[in-house]
């Protein structure tokens, strides 16, 4: 029992700080845009308690619910492609070799770069008069669209801008979950006759599905957060086809002095993430298989 009551001690003293700065940094902010979310507060006035009037002029409220919809349809486009790209390089690049290693910090340093700066780059490759792209497609007779400034085209552009600056994020999970595999495995299965399609299939991909569920949760919380490369590249046009829910909550309280009304979005925006990420976990035990 000494020896137990002395462990919960080192574990208290060890745990502490991370509880502390959690309690201050995410708990208390989350309660404290719970209770503004029930009052209007323009950052200069006093607040003025409505309830929950917030949530129901949110219900009402057509621009929001774009900002959903546009938030939603750049996950159904961002989220499937990064993870085949994340994949297929981390599959590429899964040897032992001096190419390879440097391949993977070439392929990383997208992910280290700033977003402002990353952003303002491919703003200028994709403008349509001087860019780099659209010069590129007219030495094979293309003509390039208004990437930004057409609503067809606006929110491809921020899916290929967002893939391609987190795509070696992705290859580097995928790589740490490639080679937890025992290569014993994928030598089995070549011993047993199988090609390299029908072991990925059926060796490789079942034995990384940890991994997958991993990046799947991690991405997909991301993805609700989008907001820096459509803040810098579209602003959330053209005539609101790339308005997201974070762009929203930004402009509610630091452009419109609604910091209620934001506070009220930003609480919408953290039940979908804990909705969905409840799903997911609960979904995993049915196709995440874990070695054992």
């Amino acid at each position: 029992m000494t020896w137990l009551g002395s462990a919960r001690r080192w574990w208290v003293a060890f745990l502490a700080p991370s509880f502390v700065l959690l309690i201050i940094f995410t708990i208390v902010p989350i309660a404290a845009a719970g209770v503004l979310s029930l009052f209007q507060w323009d950052l200069l006035t006093d607040p003025e308690f409505v309830g929950l009037g917030n949530f129901a002029e949110l219900a009402r409220d057509r621009q929001f619910r774009s900002a959903v919809v546009h938030t939603l349809v750049f996950i159904a486009g961002y989220l499937p492609v990064v993870m085949v790209v994340g994949l297929s390089l981390a599959l590429l690049l899964n040897r032992r070799s001096r190419l390879a290693g440097v391949s993977r910090v070439v392929f990383f340093m997208p992910v280290v770069s700033a977003w402002v700066a990353v952003a303002l780059m491919w703003r200028w490759m994709l403008n349509s008069r001087f860019g780099v792209i659209n010069w590129m497609l007219g030495l094979i007779g293309i003509e390039g669209p208004q990437w930004l400034f057409e609503r067809g085209w606006a929110m491809v552009s921020v899916i290929g801008v967002s893939v391609w600056k987190d795509a070696g994020f992705v290859m580097i999970l995928f790589l740490a979950g490639l080679q937890a595999i025992p290569a014993d495995c994928r030598e089995a299965a070549f011993v047993d006759g199988a090609n390299p399609w029908q072991t990925f299939w059926k060796v490789t991909l079942p034995l990384l599905t940890p991994t997958v569920f991993l990046v799947s949760v991690i991405l997909l919380i991301n993805s609700f957060q989008v907001f820096e490369q459509v803040w810098i590249l579209t602003g959330g046009g053209p005539l609101e086809s790339t308005t997201v829910v974070v762009e929203q909550i930004v402009r509610n309280a630091f452009s419109f002095g609604r910091m209620g009304y934001a506070a009220a979005m930003s609480w919408i925006l953290f039940a979908f993430i804990f909705t969905v990420t409840l799903i997911q976990t609960r979904l995993q035990r049915r196709w995440v298989h874990y070695g054992g």
